[in-house]
Parts: C-alpha cells; structure tokens; sequence
C-alpha cells in the first residue's frame, strides 16, 4: 500500500516553536537582546512625535523594557506583536496591572493582517531575521498598510559589520540604504543611528537604525 506523501513543513509553527524555547530556555535578563533601557528606540520615538495618545505598535516586543519606558511616559495607546507566547508573558507578569493598557498580541507577523492603521511602527526585533526577500516583501506590504500616511516606522537591524547569527539563527545584515530599499517608495528616510548593544554576556553587536515617515502618496 503506497502511503500518503508527508505534509510538508509549517515554516510558521517552526518559528513558533523556536521563539518559544528561545524564551522559556533562560531568564528575559539573560538574552543576547536584553536592553534594561531601549534609550535609542525611546529617542527615535520622541524624534517622530510629542502626541503619546497616538497608536504604537511594538513589532516583535517580546518582553522588552520598551512598553515599560512607554507607559511610564504617558503613551496611552499600546499594542505589542511577538510570535511568542512566553515572551508576552513575561512582559505582562512585569508589568502587573498595567499590563491591562496594552493590547497583547500572540501573532507571526508574516501570518498576520494588522486591522488598524498605527501612527508609530518600532520593530527591533524581527527585520534582520528577514533572510528570504519573499519575507521582506510581505514585511513591506504590512507596514506599508499599516501605518498611516505621515505616520513614522523605526527599524533596528543588526548593522553590516554586526553579528552573522542570533538565537542561532541566520540573520541579514543591513545599512541604512538596504533598509530604505527594502520599504520602497512609501517610506521616506528621515534619519539614522548607530548603537553598540552590549549583550549581558559582554559581546559587541553593532546595530543600524531608521526611522521614516508614510509618505501618503508617493510616486
């Protein structure tokens, strides 16, 4: 009897599956991309707006300290994206009650179809995990429905001179150009940074950020 050809693989539950035991494996603290303060992302942010009412999305937030940073300077509309359950977890637990002014969200970015237009996009989590250009497309075609016209995108990526790999994982290295690149026409370049994060460990990791504005129109 000839048996049925396996199913093939589902590149989302792996991902999934990875990020899970990325976070359940050793403390938040502990990860290679633990920042006690986010102080270039709380910059950026700053740079593209005083309005903290205005809808923010942390792409790929995880447990990151950024939400705290915001709530604390008054932001009032919050949303965090991460594949990662576990991840969200430990932001709620650290948060406590505050963590009920935020909307969680459990999502594969890749899956997902964001529902409301956000004035701020921050991801410094996820865009230099993009190796496959198919992946960038569709990353593109997110943020480009998905933060309003005139509203501002920040991206953090490992720089061209930063680490090959994270979470052991491959990773795709960038400069400010790629990045504008991979956006297109929708995204204006505003401004760039560089920073060296020091890993809890000790390690050097060089990083490149971005932040644009929705043109709106565009050619």
């Amino acid at each position: 009897m000839l048996s049925e050809p396996a199913a093939p693989a589902d590149p989302g539950n792996a991902r999934r599956e990875h990020w899970q035991r990325a976070w359940t494996s050793k403390p938040a603290t502990a990860t290679s991309w633990y920042q006690l303060l986010p102080t270039v992302s709380l910059e950026l942010i700053a740079a593209a707006t005083d309005e903290r009412s205005l809808p923010l999305i942390d792409i790929g937030g995880g447990a990151s300290t950024l939400v705290d940073a915001l709530l604390d300077a008054g932001w009032q509309d919050l949303s965090v994206l991460d594949i990662s359950a576990a991840a969200l977890a430990v932001a709620r637990e650290r948060l406590g009650a505050a963590a009920a002014s935020v909307r969680w969200l459990e999502i594969d970015l890749l899956d997902a179809t964001l529902l409301r237009e956000y004035a701020i996009w921050h991801d410094r989590a996820v865009f230099h995990f993009l190796t496959d250009p198919v992946d960038r497309e569709r990353y593109r075609q997110l943020a480009e429905a998905s933060v309003r016209p005139g509203g501002q995108l920040i991206i953090g990526s490992f720089a061209e001179d930063g680490p090959l790999q994270c979470s052991g994982l491959p990773v795709q290295r960038h400069s400010a150009l790629t990045i504008a690149a991979a956006l297109g026409d929708a995204f204006e370049l505003l401004e760039t940074r560089r920073e060296t994060h020091l890993t809890p460990s000790g390690n050097a990791q060089h990083f490149v950020y971005c932040r644009f504005v929705h043109r709106g129109t565009y050619p």
